[in-house]
């Protein structure tokens, strides 16, 4: 396997999971892993629809960092593990976010978009009575205005998760019709030395393609994009390191020699 580090990986410490994190350390070090950052979910000001309420999306981060370090200590010499957060990001919430990342020595920050005007896709409301493609928009346009306002993170995370939600997550979506925002995207985040992850998490949901698509990639790569981290989004055991290889296979496709992973909020390049 050309891929060895997962970055991007949630355990009951998120609120959408309820696996231990030894498990999912476990599933790592089965699955041929060298390197495991959890990146435990953070989102202010998050609206549920569910049985989830808002502050179950508040990370302890200080009970979270205390189980890693004991895993750290147990593990070593078997596997990497490194203390990463996924913050949710909203314009209102640029503030809370900044002094959140500053609180604690994470080695890595994915920024991500949950929530579109107080929605999540995730939920079917999102989509009732709209054309597809302008409800991607919409997401995509928050994207562009959090990547402008915030700073703080180091790649920005499964950049058309709201496709994972759509219709038919299995049908490709009009990239081309997005092309113009794509493009003010990843412009912005290579100005500001950012990165953009592959996150294999929707092949789970009936996806052909990953987050971002592969014509998304391509394009990241053709305007000198260079950061990219790659991540199962797994929230239980057997989904960790789902569909490296072929994660691998698209990126070479798209003109990626190296993949990273970031220690100290460091990029480390790999080959691949």
């Amino acid at each position: 396997m050309a891929i060895l580090a997962d970055c991007h990986l949630h355990s009951s410490f998120s609120a959408d999971s309820k696996t231990p994190m030894r498990d999912m350390v476990e599933a790592g070090i089965k699955a041929g892993l060298n390197t495991m950052c959890f990146t435990e979910h953070n989102d202010f000001d998050y609206i549920s629809q569910d049985e989830l309420k808002a502050e179950d999306w508040i990370l302890n981060v200080d009970s979270y960092l205390y189980e890693l370090i004991k895993l750290k200590e147990e593990y070593e010499g078997r596997i990497r593990l490194l203390f990463g957060i996924e913050i949710g990001l909203q314009p209102q919430c640029m503030r809370q976010n900044a002094v959140l990342a500053k609180s604690h020595e994470f080695d890595f920050i994915i920024g991500s978009s949950h929530l579109v005007n107080g929605v999540d896709p995730y939920y079917p409301s999102y989509f009732e009575g709209r054309d597809p493609e302008d409800a991607y928009r919409e997401y995509f346009e928050s994207e562009l205005l959090n990547i402008k306002k915030n700073s703080f993170f180091d790649v920005y995370g499964h950049l058309d998760y709201v496709v994972r939600y759509g219709s038919d997550p299995s049908k490709p979506y009009d990239y081309d019709r997005h092309a113009d925002i794509f493009d003010e995207i990843f412009k912005t985040l290579i100005e500001k030395e950012k990165g953009i992850e592959l996150n294999t998490g929707g092949m789970k949901k009936g996806m052909t393609e990953f987050h971002p698509c592969t014509k998304a990639l391509k394009r990241y790569r053709e305007l000198g994009g260079e950061i990219i981290t790659i991540g199962s989004d797994a929230h239980k055991p057997e989904n960790v390191g789902d569909c490296f290889d072929r994660a691998a296979e698209v990126l070479k496709e798209c003109g990626f020699d190296y993949y990273c992973v970031f220690e100290k909020k460091n990029p480390e390049f790999h080959k691949l």
